[in-house]
């Protein structure tokens, strides 16, 4: 970087020999280079954007070293006294902000690294942002609240919980209305640049022109420097927050002891298969049953009777089916007769004959 920022300040003369840049025309090469950074229609992440960072931060910085061995401001000095030419000097803390808001951190870095990486970045512009804010404090030149560090609220400390409720809503008002006035601000000062850019880059406009357009330039550059601060300041409490272990919450109660296994018994086992409390539960196997019953006599070849009425009835309207036959076999006159009127009865009489209760 500092080969590339020596290489940038130096210029060739009429002799060949390479001169130092002039304090003026460096810075002027430094903001240039911001400008372009910043209006790139090119992916901030690219090679050729980070080149154009890198070196710009390098011109500014040496812009800064020589201003501070030139000792050009002063915090007894009123803003009245300075010259117009020195004016646009207060600018160079914020260029250096805004350079730096766009660096971004290397490929290939693990995620830890590249965190930290991120972190460095944005408190180097917030260190610059709040360095020229305090100087154009120093000056007068506007009219604004300094932002706290996070050693300032510190030190604060933390509100009590009485009042905390009421000083959050008054400082959510104050920031409101400060938000809502540097953008009246903002919006009157870059209409009036544009007006009077012109002339100044054309060199012509006069003293008073010249140190308008300065002085406009820097209070642009406030409101701008506030904005980036308070995303400075979020980002880094993101960040912050993700450097917490995202592990499982801690517990105030002792962990519960892990369960000692368990083994299903023969009962557990029955009441899953046959369901508990039903009459169709399982209570002896087949041979437990035959068992019991043998030792009680009463299996069918140990005297119990091998027939059911039903089947008593039906073996006794057998038997008396076959002595009819046998008599009509053997020529009984009384079976005979009696057969024979039962035949000529069904002649003369139709199936259902005095059935009263089959009556249509």
């Amino acid at each position: 970087m500092a080969d590339s920022g020596s290489s940038a300040n130096q210029t060739i003369d009429t002799d060949g020999e390479q001169q130092p840049l002039k304090l003026s025309d460096l810075f002027n090469r430094g903001w240039k280079v911001f400008e372009e950074v910043d209006i790139t229609n090119e992916p901030i992440g690219s090679n050729g954007v980070q080149v154009k960072v890198r070196r710009g931060i390098t011109m500014l910085e040496d812009v800064s070293r020589m201003v501070a061995q030139l000792e050009l401001f002063s915090r007894n000095e009123p803003l009245e006294e300075m010259a117009t030419a020195d004016l646009k000097y207060l600018l160079l803390p914020a260029l250096l902000g805004g350079l730096h808001m766009k660096r971004t951190s290397r490929e290939g870095l693990p995620m830890e690294r590249s965190r930290d990486s991120r972190r460095d970045v944005v408190s180097t512009a917030r260190e610059h942002f709040v360095g020229f804010l305090r100087r154009c404090k120093d000056y007068q030149v506007s009219d604004f609240r300094l932002p706290r560090g996070p050693e300032d609220q510190e030190a604060k400390g933390a509100p009590t919980t009485e009042s905390t409720g009421s000083s959050d809503l008054v400082a959510m008002a104050v920031r409101r209305q400060a938000k809502i006035e540097r953008y009246r601000q903002k919006k009157m000062t870059e209409d009036r640049l544009v007006e009077i850019k012109k002339s100044v880059d054309s060199e012509k406009a006069d003293e008073e022109v010249v140190r308008d357009f300065y002085l406009l330039t820097v209070k642009k550059w406030i409101n701008a420097a506030l904005e980036e601060i308070d995303s400075i300041d979020q980002e880094l409490e993101i960040l912050k927050g993700m450097d917490i272990p995202t592990g499982p919450p801690q517990c105030k109660h002792p962990p519960r002891p892990p369960m000692k296994p368990f083994v299903l018994t023969k009962d557990a086992v029955q009441a899953r298969v046959f369901g508990a409390g039903y009459p169709s539960l399982a209570t002896m196997t087949v041979d437990e049953w035959y068992e019991q019953h043998q030792k009680h006599g009463v299996l069918p070849d140990q005297g119990m009777p091998k027939r059911v009425a039903g089947e008593e009835n039906a073996e006794a309207k057998d038997q008396e089916d076959e002595m009819k036959e046998n008599q009509v076999e053997n020529d009984d006159q009384e079976a005979l007769d009696k057969a024979r009127n039962w035949d000529d009865w069904k002649e003369t009489h139709r199936r259902g004959y005095g059935n009263r209760k089959n009556m249509g």
